[in-house]
């Protein structure tokens, strides 16, 4: 018989990026008693890794509890980057409701469209939390009728556009149920979720249902499985089947060695959990997303939507350059590959494969965002490796026309700079679909483009529009084949031979163009040194040193002024090398280089082409 359990409500918090979600749980937290009165709180606790908490975006989503008039509300921090989409869709299946987080000032965004339209599919219940009230620019009524619009035109039933809207100040730790209301805690908004997400319902009667939906790795006790709580009840020591609703021969006995639920940023040993209860199950070694656990005498499968497939692919390769193995601690290609199939364990959009060479690596994700995060996290534990320009992935369809991925790019921009980001998007095979105008005098522009186009140009734009621009991107399914992209118009400088980069040569080579190194760095033939400003590659010598003799002093050398380099960020590396270039990524640096180092043999591979 089903049954509802009143005292746990299961929501998810969903938004564009940036627009509080993660402060909003820290709030929750705070106001729940979940921390001692005088004990030190991080800002964004839920954020947890470090490259999480330096950009200040979510990547993963994590699960966290609170209690509130003896109802336990479990929450999930869901990330708000369309690259980490796939982590929203799987994670919606665990809840029975959601809190849309929406700015008071930058209003419905794409990626609020794209989390929105998953919630709505699913039939589940929505509170809408204008966040940011507080913000001297909100404009907080005009953004409930934008959040009403996006709902009539994602199809919403009656009940869903009967939802209840929360104005709240997240950094403030506010909520009220009145626009121009005054509040003094989060109270509103956690009595919205009592009365409003429905609670958990199932048959405790009937065996065991637990659906996984997100893996968790731990290096002690490998990987653990989170889920919801269908149907039944599951326990400690019990035997249960693994299935799969998209393998149907996929079925295996395993038994359940540890059990945990949620409480605060914790996870708390429990003997036995039922309907309702988000769970993390530890001890099952080959335990995937989307597979259920099932009573061995009850083997029915929960379906669950298949992952998107990655659209982007990069090759990741040992490191051969003349400097290898100097600053990394992992250098082989043993290392190499033994971490990116570890990556797999946690990250189900990532796809790693061998190739023909025991050297590279061929890694696809669902952008660069996702491949940047990958690389840096590495680098960080102390690889060191190079890896190719990222490229999309084609398909045929069966005329075996090319098909390439397509997006969607929403641009926000001050109107002087619209013309220079619709002529270079247009030069990128981007589509101006729609114009209209944004709030704050600045224009929104609409472009369908294949994903190649967008690859190195968000620092292009970023320079375009003099750092005022927001581009945001989401996947639109695959189109035919454009034609061919011009990437980059510049040629590359490269050194000349190895050596050490002298102030005298350097000085000889700022004439030809912006350079990415200063005196003093170790350099080798081969690699990149700067960016010319004609489309050639020129090779320089930066190590040549002035020669000294009765008639030249040598402090005349001291007048000589450098510009400063340009220091290449990790994404903007990524950007700038063309297909010839790989970047060498270690522990303390980002050297751009040549494929193939030899001069000589890179011109005859030049004329071959």
């Amino acid at each position: 018989m089903i049954q509802k359990r009143e005292d746990v409500r299961n929501v998810a918090i969903i938004a564009h990026v940036d627009h509080g979600k993660t402060t909003l749980v820290d709030e929750l937290l705070k106001q729940s008693g979940v921390f001692r009165e005088n004990q030190e709180v991080a800002e964004r606790v839920m954020d947890s890794n470090d490259i999480e908490r330096e950009r200040g975006i979510t990547i993963l989503s994590k699960n966290t509890a609170v209690m509130y008039k003896n109802t336990k509300i479990n929450i999930i921090d869901t990330p708000g980057h369309a690259d980490f989409g796939g982590e929203v869709e799987r994670v919606l299946k665990m809840v029975n409701g959601v809190i849309l987080v929406v700015d008071a000032f930058e209003g419905a965004m794409p990626q609020t469209k794209f989390v929105l339209k998953k919630a709505l599919e699913l039939k589940l219940p929505v509170i809408v939390c204008i966040n940011k009230i507080d913000r001297p620019e909100a404009r907080a009524s005009e953004v409930v009728d934008e959040v009403l619009e996006l709902f009539l035109e994602l199809d919403a039933d009656d009940s869903q556009l009967d939802c209840p809207f929360v104005f709240a100040s997240a950094k403030t730790g506010i909520a009220t149920l009145q626009e121009d209301g005054t509040g003094v805690d989060m109270t509103p908004l956690f009595e919205t979720i009592l009365d409003y997400i429905p609670a958990p319902e199932g048959d405790p009667d009937i065996g065991t249902q637990v659906l996984i939906s997100t893996i968790d790795y731990n290096e002690y006790v490998g990987r653990i499985g989170v889920g919801k709580v269908d149907n039944g009840l599951i326990a400690v020591n019990q035997e249960v089947i693994i299935c799969n609703h998209h393998e149907p021969d996929k079925q295996k006995k395993v038994k359940v060695s540890k059990l945990y639920e949620f409480d605060g940023l914790n996870k708390i040993e429990v003997k036995e959990a039922g309907i309702g209860s988000i769970v993390a199950i530890s001890g099952i070694s080959d335990i995937h997303i989307g597979d259920t656990l099932c009573a061995v005498d009850h083997i029915v499968p929960i379906p669950f939507q298949k992952i998107s497939e990655p659209t982007i692919a990069m090759q990741f390769i040992v490191n051969d350059s003349p400097l290898a193995g100097q600053e990394g601690k992992y250098v082989t290609s043993r290392h190499l590959r033994d971490r990116l199939f570890r990556e797999l364990n946690t990250d189900v959009s990532l796809r790693v494969e061998e190739t023909e060479s025991a050297d590279s690596f061929k890694v696809s994700g669902r952008g660069e965002l996702h491949l940047s995060v990958l690389i840096e996290n590495m680098r960080r534990e102390g690889f060191e490796f190079a890896v190719s320009k990222a490229e999309v992935l084609y398909k045929t369809d069966e005329n075996g026309k090319k098909l390439e991925p397509m997006e969607l790019a929403y641009v926000d921009v001050p109107e002087e700079f619209s013309g220079t980001v619709i002529e270079k998007l247009s030069q990128r095979k981007g589509e101006l679909q729609n114009m209209g105008k944004a709030s704050g005098g600045y224009a929104r522009l609409e472009f369908s483009i294949p994903s190649r186009g967008l690859i190195g140009y968000r620092g292009e734009f970023m320079t375009d529009t003099k750092g005022n621009g927001i581009l945001n991107t989401t996947f639109d399914g695959y189109g035919p084949y454009k034609g061919d992209i011009q990437y980059r118009k510049q040629g590359s400088l490269i050194a000349f031979e190895a050596g050490e980069a002298i102030t005298y040569g350097l000085y000889n080579a700022q004439e030809r163009g912006t350079l990415f190194i200063g005196p003093g760095e170790k350099v080798y033939s081969g690699m990149v040194v700067g960016q010319n400003g004609k489309s050639e590659d020129i090779e320089l010598n930066v190590c040549k040193k002035k020669q000294l003799t009765n008639t030249r002093s040598s402090s005349a050398d001291e007048a000589l002024r450098l510009t400063p380099p340009k220091i290449l960020s990790l994404e903007q590396a990524l950007d700038f090398i063309d297909t010839d270039e790989l970047l060498e990524v270690t522990p303390d640096s980002l050297r751009i280089r040549k494929k193939i180092l030899d001069p000589t043999l890179r011109k005859r591979a030049g004329m071959k082409k």
